[in-house]
């Protein structure tokens, strides 16, 4: 009898469906209520890209003495370089005054969209970072790039509160 294959999903473009915020304070966040994400900023409007929020894992090496094969087991989880690009603003009315270096906070990726019951990551954050990226002959837009230091473990895979 041939295995079970895979549940077939929905497949979906995250761009004009994922949602980001930007929430100052939750009591848990591995447990956030709808109150806290309703109180916090989306961000999606003004976002240009956004690079890492992804956590991977390293290996540790264990030998023994009666095999040329060297196992592993998995060691430290660490978070990618995390940054996301935003449009600047000539007044500086922008994501400089949301999230000016040294904040401290969460960012919520909800990839399947804002809707209770579907997944959502949160990462606990500081600013590191806040550039300007406003190179003379580009034809883009101004824009800033915020990099976050990620304090603490993500809470990968939570359910979204009603």
């Amino acid at each position: 009898m041939p295995a079970t294959p895979i549940a077939p999903v929905t497949r979906y473009w995250p761009t004009g469906t994922s949602q980001w915020l930007w929430v100052p304070t939750m009591a848990d966040y591995t447990n956030p209520t709808r109150a806290e994400l309703d109180a916090g900023i989306a961000l999606r409007r003004e976002m240009n890209a956004s690079e890492g929020w992804n956590t991977s894992g390293e290996d540790i090496e264990t030998p023994d003495g009666e095999s040329q094969f060297v196992g592993t087991i998995p060691g430290r989880i660490t978070a990618e370089e995390s940054s996301i690009t935003f449009y600047a603003d000539p007044t500086g009315s922008d994501a400089r005054e949301l999230m000016p270096r040294g904040a401290e906070g969460y960012i919520v990726r909800m990839p399947g969209g804002d809707v209770p019951g579907r997944k959502m990551d949160v990462f606990p954050v500081r600013v590191k970072t806040v550039s300007k990226l406003m190179n003379v002959g580009e034809d883009e837009a101004a824009r800033l790039q915020i990099q976050f230091s990620i304090t603490r473990e993500p809470a990968e895979d939570i359910e979204i509160p009603a």
